[in-house]
């Protein structure tokens, strides 16, 4: 088996099915890796909070990256190990920034999420599905004006959401950000933009994390699916891309598996890791 001491796992599109379930054999493989001592770290776009609670409560996991690498945590303590957040001052001309887009905006901002209510009535507007409707609307705190809400708190932002219903104001949007030069602007669908602080990709957390755990890079495996992991695939030491992913992370992988409905991350570890998941018995 290779030396594999770390695996971080993508959640939506690639750990879990298209309706945001782990399945039986994910979870086994997943179980079977930490017997064997391996970190199993959820390496998500979400903030802690909004990650599932049978993720939350999976045994042996201790570490976490979140906000797309803007928080490196130590759930089990309570603990961050690591952040790198947007100024209250740029989250306000960010989303001030997209008042000239046809688009709706949400923060995350001290672990938890911010919007308002002509946005999160009107969610099917923006092309959200009902899987992402529903974890979007119990993660956010309703507030009468977000700008005016961060502006009150002045507080370090871990990320901003634009989500759009027009393709093209999408990517009006991406070259506005991307003018900035002091963001990160990434996805996880295809009708969203994710705007982080430098520093604040998946792949940069995964190293200071391992780093942090006396784990080398060559030792470390990433999974995923969207534009926000093809830093996660660049810089793990193995990168893994789902079947669904998309075609630029396929590009930058060592490994593309099946998709995320065909258990892929299991079939990557059976085949990669040389453990036949399906002879474990059920715990």
């Amino acid at each position: 088996m290779k030396n594999i001491r770390l695996i971080a796992l993508d959640l939506d599109g690639t750990l879990l099915d298209n309706k945001k379930r782990l399945s039986e054999r994910n979870r086994e493989a997943l179980l079977e890796c930490g017997q064997r001592g391996i970190e199993i770290v959820p390496c998500t776009g979400r903030i802690w909070s909004g990650v599932p609670d049978f993720i939350r409560e999976f045994p042996g996991i201790r570490y976490a990256i979140t906000v797309n690498g803007a928080v490196v945590q130590d759930v089990k303590e309570n603990r961050i190990l690591d952040e790198r957040k947007l100024s209250w001052q740029q989250t306000m001309e960010i989303l001030e920034l997209a008042e000239h887009f046809q688009t709706m905006y949400d923060v995350y901002v001290n672990g938890g999420g911010l919007g308002e209510a002509r946005f999160m009535e009107h969610l099917e507007d923006y092309g959200i599905s009902p899987e992402l409707r529903k974890m979007i609307q119990d993660t956010r705190r309703i507030v009468p004006d977000v700008i005016a809400e961060v502006k009150s708190l002045a507080d370090p932002v871990e990320k901003i959401n634009y989500f759009f219903g027009d393709s093209k104001e999408r990517q009006r949007a991406r070259e506005a950000l991307l003018k900035r030069g002091d963001v990160l602007v990434s996805a996880s669908f295809s009708n969203n933009l994710e705007i982080n602080a430098l520093g604040a990709a998946k792949g940069e957390a995964l190293l200071r994390l391992a780093a942090r755990l006396g784990i080398r890079p060559e030792q470390t495996m990433g999974f995923g699916d969207g534009e926000n992991d093809i830093s996660l695939i660049q810089k793990a030491g193995i990168g893994v891309a789902m079947g669904n992913a998309v075609e630029s992370l396929k590009a930058e992988a060592a490994y593309v598996t099946v998709t995320n409905e065909e258990d892929g991350v299991a079939a990557a570890l059976e085949h990669l890791l040389q453990i036949d998941f399906r002879t474990v018995p059920n715990r």
